[in-house]
């Protein structure tokens, strides 16, 4: 095998044919090293010295943007502050400045619905774990198409199972940080088992969380129930679910809505089981190992629960930060 040596030449000429099916995908993204905003693919990448590369050094937000509004854009700022304390990270702007970024960002990829990933690295500077090698720290923004899973998911409701990955230590647990091969492996564990998701079980027996995805139950008294976070990741659709829940247990709906430990053999005899992320919102289990949740299909507070979601998402002006309509 000759290796070629590439110059700055040959990557231009490279880079007119470099293009690959899930680029469709990746509309624009911000470079704090480059200091400006690229969008062609083959310069949406980060240097292979920078630390979030070769160690996990760094800490990422996932958020969206519905028609010209970012959602819940607060709550992620705040959980990226909380992640950069817990591993002495300094932001390399302010909040404002981060806010500003992500909105010239999405205006550049002309779209108004997509999903944001908001890395905050160490930065270049060094291959050892030492973090002083580091100058300074790095802020990359990417915008991307949205990525809902199919459809018969929120229809037909998804499978699931327990998880042999280990659970993380708490203090790991509760940063978003960009170490994350035990949710690689958990990931990978569901597609070569067949199902969609897999949930971690703590050494105690109880429930955790999916690779990326929070879980609760409907108990058969009404109660919805979900894991403690000190175990677990404080998730930012989970937490504005369960707020929203309050409005079912006014009506009548649910009897309560708590947060605490959940045995696997409670979450077999569940009524309904749901998963909460991100990208997809609201789900509904219909298999746990082999088990049948309640019916065996989506549940009636999965319905009540998503309506309530989806209408926060796209009309509570008080969790939106216009993207166009500001100057």
């Amino acid at each position: 095998m000759t290796l070629r040596h590439l110059d700055l030449k040959d990557c231009q000429s490279l880079a007119k044919g470099f293009v690959r099916p899930y680029h469709q995908h990746y509309l624009a993204m911000y470079n704090s090293v480059l200091g400006g905003v690229v969008t062609h693919p083959f310069l949406m990448t980060i240097p292979v010295d920078d630390h979030m590369v070769h160690r996990g050094d760094g800490i990422f937000e996932a958020f969206k943007c519905v028609n010209g509004n970012i959602y819940n854009l607060a709550a992620h700022l705040k959980r990226l502050e909380r992640s950069a304390r817990a591993v002495y990270l300094t932001l390399p702007v302010t909040l404002e400045q981060i806010v500003n970024l992500v909105i010239g960002t999405i205006r550049i990829s002309g779209t108004r619905d997509c999903l944001i990933r908001l890395f905050v690295s160490r930065g270049p500077g060094g291959f050892t774990t030492n973090p002083y090698e580091c100058p300074s720290s790095q802020i990359y923004i990417v915008v991307c198409s949205p990525s809902p899973p199919p459809k018969e998911y929120s229809t037909e409701g998804v499978f699931i199972k327990s998880s042999s990955i280990p659970v993380k230590k708490s203090y790991f647990a509760n940063i978003k940080s960009c170490n994350y091969l035990p949710n690689v492996l958990m990931k990978k564990e569901a597609v070569d088992a067949g199902v969609q998701y897999t949930i971690s079980m703590d050494e105690n027996g109880f429930l955790g969380e999916g690779s990326t995805e929070n879980i609760g139950l409907v108990t058969s008294e009404g109660v919805l129930k979900f894991p403690r976070f000190s175990r677990i990741l404080r998730g930012t659709t989970v937490s504005r679910a369960a707020d929203l829940a309050d409005s079912l247990v006014e009506a009548g709906e649910l009897r309560q809505v708590i947060f605490e430990d959940i045995t696997l053999n409670e979450a077999y005899c569940g009524a309904e089981i749901l998963l909460f992320g991100t990208t997809f919102d609201i789900l509904p289990v219909v298999m746990f190992d082999g088990h049948p949740i309640g019916s065996g299909r989506p549940g009636e507070i999965y319905y009540l629960l998503r309506q309530l979601l989806e209408e926060d998402i796209r009309n509570n002006s008080a969790l939106h930060t216009p993207v166009f309509d500001r100057d």
